[in-house]
């Protein structure tokens, strides 16, 4: 169960909020399979993967026993694809003014876990599992502990890297 998400704060100057909450619409169901734990909280979280890395720590997965089978086939050392819901975050804007851009910027433009649909994702190294116990350990997580995960997908270099620009 995910805490309430609490009242948030104003606007900052050149942010559009839409005109209703995502968050009060019930058409999408997700089931999640478990949950993230690492090292963050609120006001202590790295904004990315990359400084996540840098300050170090403990990065798990723990999978919900029904869906432990579906860990068939991962192995240590292998790049997977992690999705998970942010679901503190605030779904009503839809222009952002983040701090380390010049200005306004679409949602859409933006790696912000505030967007209409709170899901997140993270391409980390699996260092090592344990399927019996639904335990994965990663390289890094930018996610406060107790985030609910969503998904795991393997990271497929045949499929995965853009194809290059047209001349």
């Amino acid at each position: 169960m995910t805490d309430p998400a609490p009242t948030p704060p104003p606007p900052r100057p050149g942010e559009v909020a839409l005109p209703s909450d995502p968050a009060s619409s019930a058409d999408a169901r997700l089931q999640f399979i478990g949950q993230l734990r690492t090292p963050w909280s609120r006001g202590n979280c790295p904004k990315n993967l990359r400084e996540a890395r840098e300050r170090g720590g403990d990065f798990r997965a723990e999978v919900a026993p029904a869906f432990r089978p579906g860990l068939a086939g991962l192995v240590a050392g292998q790049t997977v694809i992690l999705l998970y819901w942010t679901g503190a975050a605030r779904r009503d804007l839809i222009v952002q003014s983040p701090a380390h851009r010049d200005g306004p910027c679409g949602v859409f433009a933006l790696r912000s876990p505030a967007r209409p649909n709170p899901v997140a994702l993270a391409v980390v190294r699996l260092l090592a599992i344990d399927t019996g116990a639904g335990s994965l350990r990663f390289d890094a997580l930018d996610a406060f502990d107790g985030t609910a995960l969503l998904d795991i997908k393997p990271w497929l270099s045949s499929v995965d890297i853009p194809p290059d620009p047209a001349p």
